[in-house]
C-alpha cells in the first residue's frame, strides 16, 4: 500500500510540474471568464450561450489534458527506462499502473476544479441583453491568476522551489478566493436586467464531464502501455468521435426497430426495405390508440408476442454486432447535459451517482486490459 501511495503521489506531482498542464489550466479558465464578458446579441439567451461555451471549453481542454497526461505518465517512462528502474525494485506492474492512474485522476480533478470555478464565475458575470460586461469581476479573476504566477515566481527565485507545481497550487487557492469575492458581489444592471446569480447547476454538469475525463484517461492509459503519444492521441480522438455518434451509428441498431423507430415518419425515412417498412408501419398503426402516428410508452406494452415474432422474422430485431460495439464504446453524450440547464431545470444527483457507478465499472475493465497489455510487454 505504501508503494501504491508513493507511485500515485509521484505521478501526481510529476504531472503538475508539466508546463503544458499549467498552460491548459490557466488559459482555459481565463478564456471561460472572457466568454462571459463578450456580447452575443442572443436576444436574452446570452447566459445560456455562455454556459454552453464554458462547458464545451471544459470538455475539450480536459479531454486533451487527459490524453497528454496519460501518455507522458506511462509512455515516456517506458521509453526512457524509468518504468524498468521502478519495476526492478519490489514493485509489481499492477501496483505501478494503478498508482499511475490514481495520480493521473488526481491531476484531472485539479484541472476540473479550477475550470469549474471559472465556469461558476462566468455564470455570475455573464453578459446580458440590457447589461454590460462586469469588468471588475473579470479583472479580479484574471488578477488572481496573475498573482498566482507572481507568487510562484517569488518562491522559485528565493526559495528554489519548482515554479509550475507552486503556480498550480497558488492558482487553485487564489481563484477560489476570487470566486468567493465575485459571488458575494451584487451586479447593478439596468431596470430591464434581471439579477443573475451563480448557477450552481454547473457543479453536477462539471462532475459528469469529469466522468468523461476519467474514462478517456483510462483509454489513453491502455494505449500508452504499447504506443507513443501521437498514436495514442489518434486512437483516443477516433474513440471520442465514435462515442459522440454512437447513438446514430450503433444505438439504433442495438435496439429492436420498433423501439428505435417508433413513429411513422422515422420508419419511412429509416434504412429499411419496402417489406420491412410495411410490417413496421402496420404494427404502429395497430398500436396507435391516440392516433399521433407513433407508439407511445404505454402503447408499447400492448405489443403482442406474435407481432414481435413477425417483426423479428422480417429482420427488425436488434443486431448483435451493434449491441456489442454500442456497449464497448463509451457514449460521451451521457456526460453532456448542457441542455438540462435551460430555464429552471435541475440536474438530478441520482443521475450523477449512476454515472460515477458506470465509470467505476468501465474503468475496472480498462484497468484489467491495461494490466494484461503491460504485463506481457518487455521493458528495456
Amino acid at each position: 500500500m505504501r508503494q501504491y501511495r508513493t507511485i500515485a503521489f509521484n505521478a501526481f506531482m510529476e504531472l503538475l510540474r508539466q508546463p503544458v498542464f499549467l498552460l491548459l489550466m490557466t488559459s482555459s479558465s481565463v478564456f471561460a471568464v472572457f466568454l462571459a464578458s463578450t456580447p452575443y446579441f442572443g436576444f436574452g439567451d446570452d447566459p445560456k450561450l455562455v454556459k454552453d461555451s464554458v462547458l464545451a471549453t471544459l470538455l475539450l481542454v480536459g479531454l486533451f489534458g487527459a490524453v497528454i497526461s496519460a501518455s507522458s505518465s506511462v509512455a515516456n517512462e517506458i521509453r526512457t527506462g524509468t518504468a524498468l528502474a521502478v519495476l526492478s525494485k519490489p514493485v509489481g506492474r499492477v501496483v505501478f499502473l494503478l498508482g499511475k492512474y490514481t495520480g493521473l485522476a488526481s491531476t484531472l480533478l485539479v484541472l476540473t476544479y479550477v475550470n469549474l470555478v471559472s465556469a461558476l464565475v462566468a455564470s455570475k458575470i455573464s453578459f446580458t441583453a440590457y447589461g454590460e460586461a462586469n469588468k471588475t469581476a473579470f479583472f479580479i479573476f484574471t488578477g488572481s491568476i496573475a498573482l498566482a504566477y507572481l507568487v510562484a515566481g517569488f518562491t522559485n527565485y528565493f526559495l528554489n522551489r519548482t515554479f509550475t507545481s507552486d503556480a498550480v497550487a497558488f492558482v487553485v487557492v487564489f481563484t477560489t478566493i476570487a470566486f468567493v469575492i465575485i459571488a458575494s458581489m451584487e451586479k447593478n444592471g439596468s431596470m430591464f436586467e434581471e439579477h443573475i446569480d451563480v448557477d450552481w447547476r454547473l457543479i453536477p454538469a462539471g462532475l459528469l464531464i469529469l466522468c468523461a475525463f476519467l474514462v478517456l484517461a483510462g483509454l489513453a492509459l491502455v494505449c500508452s502501455t504499447r504506443l507513443e503519444i501521437i498514436p495514442t492521441l489518434t486512437i483516443c480522438s477516433l474513440l471520442f468521435l465514435m462515442g459522440l455518434m454512437s447513438d446514430y451509428m450503433f444505438g439504433r441498431w442495438a435496439e429492436p426497430a420498433w423501439v428505435a423507430f417508433p413513429s411513422q415518419q422515422s420508419v419511412q425515412s429509416g434504412p429499411f426495405s419496402d417489406e420491412q417498412k410495411k410490417v413496421l408501419a402496420a404494427n404502429i398503426s395497430k398500436l396507435d390508440v391516440n392516433e399521433n402516428e407513433k407508439i407511445d410508452i404505454n402503447e408499447m406494452e400492448s405489443l403482442l408476442a406474435e407481432d414481435i415474432q413477425q417483426m423479428r422474422e422480417a429482420g427488425l430485431d436488434r443486431k448483435l454486432w451493434a449491441t456489442v460495439v454500442y456497449t464497448l464504446i463509451p457514449n460521451w453524450q451521457l456526460f453532456w447535459i448542457a441542455d438540462a440547464l435551460e430555464n429552471d431545470k435541475k440536474v438530478p444527483w441520482a443521475y450523477v451517482g449512476r454515472s460515477f457507478a458506470y465509470v467505476a465499472c468501465y474503468l475496472s475493465a480498462l484497468m484489467a486490459l491495461a494490466i494484461v497489455s503491460f504485463d506481457s510487454r518487455e521493458l528495456n
